[in-house]
């Protein structure tokens, strides 16, 4: 999504140990026309696909969960990566490593958020590991639902992520696919 990559391009910050800093559009300020965007593109790119609802994990994932949610016409869930209180009733979980910030979270969702004999359309904002993503097909599974797709923001392909996701099967679509981080500079995959 050429929209998208020049936004990187011109506000995108890549930082030692191969981080590319998008908060000033993506997930701390957010562009809400670049959002909508891309919510958009990830409709049109699944339109094939039978869609029933948009799973995401808070917090950076919800902006474009949501935009991808409203262009398709059906809810939004996200996961939760910490339990409150309020969480009194069954939930599916799995264990999910974040690359950036260095720490496993439980996530987890209500069971009557995620029913069974869906088709699921899994959003984040990056893929890096691809933790976040099979965390989220983890539930999705346990719900005896099934995955329609993954779609990605941002995918940093020279990491294992983008591998591991397309290895077990998943139907991925990314926006920008970066190709590697080297001297500093973004370098997209064409």
């Amino acid at each position: 999504m050429e929209q998208l990559k020049q936004k990187i391009l011109s506000e995108g910050i890549v930082l030692p140990g191969n981080v590319l800093k998008v908060d000033s559009f993506l997930n701390h300020q957010i562009d809400p026309v670049l959002v909508m965007a891309m919510g958009e593109e990830l409709a049109r790119r699944f339109a094939d696909a039978v869609i029933d609802r948009v799973l995401t994990v808070e917090a950076s994932g919800i902006a474009i969960g949501l935009a991808a949610a409203y262009a398709l016409g059906v809810p939004l869930v996200f996961a939760k990566k910490s339990k409150s209180v309020l969480m009194t009733e069954d939930a599916y979980t799995a264990a999910v490593y974040s690359y950036t910030k260095k720490v496993t979270n439980q996530i987890s969702v209500l069971k009557r958020f995620l029913p069974s004999g869906e088709s699921v359309l899994i959003v984040d904002d990056f893929l890096a590991n691809g933790e976040a993503s099979l965390g989220l097909a983890e539930l999705v599974h346990q719900a005896s639902s099934s995955v329609a797709g993954v779609g990605i923001a941002v995918d940093k392909a020279f990491q294992p992520g983008h591998d591991r996701l397309l290895h077990a099967g998943y139907r991925l679509e990314s926006l920008a696919v970066i190709e590697s981080l080297d001297g500093g500079r973004v370098h997209f995959r064409e």
